[in-house]
């Protein structure tokens, strides 16, 4: 199939290298000319492993090509809308100008038959509010929200957990889809039709159809079994924010028990591990630390927020400010342990940060905690030294005052304190505490991530700081 994808940052970039390496024809638009000449040749313009390669084979092939002109989308049966909502820079509500610019400029390359796909991350509401303007072209509007975890981006695109389209008046689609799921067994494949046939007795045809061609578009994904769920448009939009709202609680819940175990002497590892256990709750997402970042979970609670608001039902999510508040204490908790640890003042002492970006395998630096964290040390009067795998160009071109060393040994020579706040391999299993004692000067390390092994590192004289564990 000939598909378009409009947007070529994280998202876009990803999606459309995934979708040629699985046979499709696809070609990447995006305003912005330096990113496609990178993207043309190959080159991604943000780490992500996996990414080169597919890219690279997608070129070679010709099923892959990027163009600023928004003309190369006619033909294509399915265009994505994959670019950035981000924050809005006097609001917390997410800011649609990016969304709305890739649908006035596709709009006069769209032709009868055609499905615009959105995969953004949007207010509930914003498809209801295109789908007229596309429909005026001929074309049907469905929402397909992407899940993509930075890191594993590539494999979440083509070996998804869930695939979700939403379309107009769809209401009740999904619970009988999964119900078919649940009950036809190896009919994973038959629960696909049981839901589609479901779909056509209660939507238009022209739904049905546009449900089906997405089918097709994840075929492999759908004959390996993956929940196919067709919801209306609303609902669509609703299940990636309240996904990212779940688990930014989830986080943000163990890390306020860390803050009662800290006045307590209780142990949250300990805590997280005993509650755990039950499977109604699960581990996952209960690692204590100085909390969540990235281009995701930050923006989409204050903007899910902020919708709220606007639809009167602000109340309804009114506990996310405080998960959002609980995530920011986090840092200063953080620099505080720094601070006492180091006499009470950090002025002119040297503090190595191990780690830049917001999480490991990525090098994306928004609203990174670890990020934060140095910039506050900075202030105090620190002297501040960074490392991190893949993310110091990122973090140099926003904080230029801080020091940047690429080499961990390097960075970690005559430091008086450590800071580990990004979970690369490399700080958290990887350095070993008699090691590090050869090269630092001081014997202090604030285990800002909880994934050092306090024990080891005491046996070798270290101070060793761990966030809600004695």
């Amino acid at each position: 199939m000939r598909l378009s994808v409009i947007g070529c940052g994280y998202l876009g970039a990803v999606h459309a290298a995934a979708m040629a390496s699985i046979g499709h024809e696809v070609v990447g638009i995006d305003v912005d000319a330096r990113k496609i000449e990178a993207l043309s040749k190959g080159n991604a313009p943000f780490f992500e492993p996996g990414l080169p390669e597919i890219l690279a084979e997608g070129i070679a092939s010709g099923r892959l090509t990027f163009t600023t002109d928004m003309s190369a989308a006619s033909g294509a049966k399915v265009h994505f809308i994959g670019v950035g909502t981000p924050q809005q820079k006097d609001g917390y509500a997410a800011d649609l100008t990016y969304v709305n610019a890739a649908v006035d400029a596709l709009l006069p390359y769209l032709s009868p038959g055609d499905i615009v796909a959105g995969k953004s991350t949007v207010p509930v509401g914003t498809a209801a509010a295109l789908a007229p303007r596309i429909e005026a072209a001929g074309a049907t509007l469905v929402w397909n929200p992407e899940f993509l975890r930075e890191g594993f981006a590539v494999k979440d695109t083509i070996d998804p957990d869930r695939l979700v389209v939403g379309v107009a008046n769809g209401a009740g689609v999904s619970s009988r889809s999964s119900l078919a799921r649940s009950t036809t067994g190896e009919g994973d494949a038959q629960g696909a039709g049981v839901s589609s046939r479901f779909a056509r007795s209660t939507t238009g045809e022209g739904e049905v159809d546009a449900a089906s061609v997405l089918r097709e578009v994840y075929a492999p994904a759908v004959a390996k079994g993956t929940p196919f769920i067709v919801t209306d448009l609303a609902t669509a939009e609703l299940v990636k924010v309240a996904a990212n709202a779940f688990l930014a609680t989830k986080i943000s819940f163990i890390n306020a028990m860390a803050e009662i175990a800290e006045v307590t002497g209780a142990d949250v590892t300990q805590l997280a591990d005993a509650i755990g256990h039950d499977v109604r709750i699960g581990r996952r997402f209960l690692g204590a630390g100085i909390g969540f970042g990235g281009g995701c979970l930050p923006k989409d609670i204050r903007a899910f927020s902020a919708r709220a608001e606007e639809l009167g039902r602000g109340e309804s999510v009114a506990f996310l400010r405080e998960v959002d508040e609980i995530n920011l204490r986090r840092r200063d908790r953080a620099v505080q342990l720094v601070v006492d640890a180091l006499g009470g003042q950090v002025f002119q002492k040297k503090v190595t940060v191990l780690g830049a970006a917001f999480k490991p395998y990525s090098d994306d630096i928004r609203d990174s905690p670890a990020l934060d964290v140095a910039v506050r040390l900075h202030g105090l009067g620190a002297q501040v030294t960074v490392t991190d795998p893949e993310a110091i160009d990122n973090a140099r071109r926003v904080h230029p005052q801080l020091t940047y060393v690429a080499d961990r040994d390097e960075a970690i020579r005559d430091a008086d304190a450590l800071v580990l706040v990004t979970e690369w391999d490399e700080y958290r299993r990887e350095l070993a505490p008699a090691h590090a004692s050869t090269l630092t000067a001081g014997r202090v390390i604030v285990d800002g991530r909880n994934g050092l092994d306090p024990a080891a590192w005491r046996a070798e004289g270290w101070t060793y700081l761990g966030m809600g564990r004695p």
